[in-house]
């Protein structure tokens, strides 16, 4: 298996390349800036980049979309119900910055449920609104990718239009907690935790 982390943009945002080390294929997990870092680190792996997933549609997690597509030809994958925010600087909250972000149109509108191909691995997607209206989290063997979700003892914030704290917390509590303890989360910010920890000392869930 390639996970390779990579910390990006001013917001620092964790952008991931995870994929097959069997089949040299990759996909691109929120590339929220500083494209030729991601590039660099990408060439060394010399692994063919399937997929660009975005977690959800704000700017520190879509602002690299454009030139990693370029470069790879990669397909954007974003849940339908943030596919709006990656051309639309507004509703990213790009649009008062000196240099406003937007993507390309997504290539591949997600659904909970769906499975995405990574040479012999799966990613699936689990809906989970609540930062926004389309968050998804990423499932495969062992570990989950929660953007902008669950963090290392917090949660994303709830407070951005389109983002509801009951929705978040029900998000979080009944399709992540329910994963298996030992399953690492790997956030869209923050340092690596896992499930067990989460349930027991993340003060939103902790003795509740």
């Amino acid at each position: 298996m390639i996970l390779e982390r990579i910390v990006v943009g001013n917001l620092e945002t964790n952008c991931y390349i995870f994929g097959s080390a069997k089949e040299k294929e990759v996909v691109i997990i929120d590339p929220g800036g500083s494209p030729e870092l991601i590039l660099s680190v990408l060439y060394g792996l010399t692994a063919r980049v399937r997929y660009i997933i975005n977690t959800h549609g704000h700017m520190d997690h879509i602002t690299a979309n454009r030139q990693i597509k370029r470069r790879t030809g990669a397909d954007i994958c974003i849940h339908r119900a943030d596919s709006e925010m990656l051309i639309d600087s507004r509703k990213n909250f790009s649009d008062l910055m000196v240099t406003p972000v937007t993507s390309p149109p997504a290539d591949r509108l997600l659904n909970d449920g769906d499975i995405i191909n990574v040479g012999e691995l799966k990613l699936k997607v689990i809906h989970t609104p609540g930062h926004s209206p389309g968050g998804i989290s990423l499932v495969s063997d062992g570990l989950v990718f929660t953007g902008d979700t669950l963090f290392a003892g917090s949660v994303g914030r709830w407070d951005f239009p389109g983002a509801s704290y009951n929705l978040l917390l029900a998000s979080v509590r009944n399709k992540l907690l329910v994963l298996d303890e030992d399953m690492i989360v790997y956030p869209g910010h923050g340092p690596v935790s896992n499930i067990g920890t989460e349930k027991k000392e993340n003060p939103f869930f902790a003795n509740r």
